[in-house]
């Protein structure tokens, strides 16, 4: 039985704060930046060709106001979506603003009257690649670079849907 779903925001404040200070010109360390990398939430981001190094490169260049030079398609992705953030901090703001205040504990009726093994979900939002979400054992990852601002914070959309249904959806997915 499903007790708790819990809505995780680690990595994309560490990330608010990467963007911010690269952004105002600071230097971010790369002890920082490896924190970021090496954190559990970012591991299904890996594969064998996008790794934690290859992330740190992405991180440091954009760090260091190097343009990337890779050949790597998933490098240059992460890398024009972390630009794309830094472009706009205000409109990234408007992204973050309704994944703090999501709760979606009026799921877990509905949830419940399935046979999950988990007493806890967690929601965790990333810095994705292509992938809209991933679900790893318990946890379902949305990719925060899919968030879109709505009017107001309540009419956030993933892929076109209200972030509390998406959210609420995936979930169903997850427990089935």
């Amino acid at each position: 039985m499903i007790k708790t779903i819990q809505v995780k925001l680690d990595v994309i404040e560490s990330m608010v704060y990467f963007w911010q200070a690269t952004n105002s010109r600071e230097k971010v360390g790369e002890v920082y930046i490896h924190s970021i990398v090496d954190r559990p939430e970012m591991k299904c981001l890996y594969k064998n060709d996008f790794t934690p190094d290859a992330a740190r490169k992405v991180l440091s260049a954009i760090s260091n106001r190097e343009i990337l030079n890779s050949s790597n398609k998933l490098e240059r992705k992460f890398w024009t979506n972390n630009m794309w953030m830094m472009e706009d901090l205000e409109y990234t703001t408007q992204m973050i603003a309704p994944i703090k205040v999501l709760n979606v504990d009026d799921q877990l009726p509905l949830l419940n009257q399935r046979d999950c093994p988990y007493e806890t979900l967690e929601v965790h939002f990333i810095p994705g690649l292509s992938e809209e979400f991933t679900f790893v054992d318990n946890k379902l990852f949305v990719n925060f670079f899919r968030v879109k601002p709505g009017a107001d914070i309540t009419s956030a959309m993933v892929e076109g849907i209200l972030l509390k249904d998406y959210v609420a959806q995936k979930l169903e997915e997850l427990v089935k």
